[in-house]
């Protein structure tokens, strides 16, 4: 196991790196203007941020969805808890679950326990929302970097068929043995999954090894890399989100 010693700078400025998500997009947002699609059903959206960043920080998100498509969406943008971060020298930020080294690899050492722990806090997230009215097929779970790897996981051990995950500079959280409980109703649940090919946080071979992973499992995934994009999102992973989950949106006659 591979531990890095960082000092308070150094773990300061990774917090900012893994919570980086909107800086740039809301400095460079587009309007366009908005679709007259049919009725939509109610639909939810669960966003889940990156290390040391907070839900509020990334709400501004949701305000680049401006299809009418979205007229019916719940947004939810919770905070992870504060932890030690063994990366981050034990320091204690906002963080899902357990980090073991940086930058992430494809090989990097996975905490599964605390992972799944972090899963049953979104399932029972999803849990209250689908009591609440809203179809499983029209539940999506988003998330950038430890967010996106979360979201996997989220997706993965849910027993229903949910509208989609979409997983931004993400990776595998755990082993190929978890596979074994990934229900019949779950692999139906499709993954977008986006990376930035000059990330050297989470490395673009630590996303690449995503879609394989998932074909094990027989999920299907649609992977999209991007050139010169660093640990962050931009405008263009922005518009092919909304995209994809427009395209996977019951209306409210399905």
């Amino acid at each position: 196991m591979k531990f890095i010693a960082l000092s308070a700078k150094s773990v300061a400025l990774f917090a900012v790196t893994f919570g980086i998500t909107i800086s740039f997009v809301l400095l460079n947002r587009e309007n366009p203007p908005p679709t007259k699609p049919g009725p939509m059903a109610r639909s939810f959206v669960l966003w889940l941020h990156g290390l040391g960043d907070s839900g509020p920080a990334n709400e501004p998100i949701k305000t680049f969805f401006t299809s009418q498509v979205f007229a019916n969406t719940k947004w939810s943008f919770p905070s992870a808890p504060s932890n030690p971060v063994t990366c981050n020298y034990g320091a204690v930020m906002p963080s899902w679950f357990d980090i073991h080294e940086l930058p992430l690899t494809a090989d990097s050492p996975k905490d599964e326990s605390s992972v799944v722990k972090a899963v049953q806090n979104v399932h029972a997230m999803i849990d209250k929302e689908i009591a609440a009215g809203t179809s499983p097929n029209n539940v999506f779970i988003c998330g950038f970097s430890q967010g996106g790897a979360l979201t996997l996981a989220s997706v993965l051990l849910y027993p229903k068929t949910l509208g989609g995950g979409a997983v931004f500079s993400g990776w595998v959280p755990f082993n190929s043995s978890i596979l074994e409980r990934v229900t019949p109703e779950a692999k139906k649940t499709p993954i977008l999954w986006s990376h930035g090919v000059a990330d050297k946080t989470v490395l673009f071979e630590a996303g690449q090894a995503g879609p394989p992973f998932l074909e094990k499992a027989g999920l299907s995934c649609e992977f999209k890399a991007y050139p010169s994009l660093t640990h962050s999102i931009n405008n263009e992973e922005l518009r092919d989100l909304e995209s994809w989950i427009t395209s996977h949106l019951q209306s409210s006659s399905s």
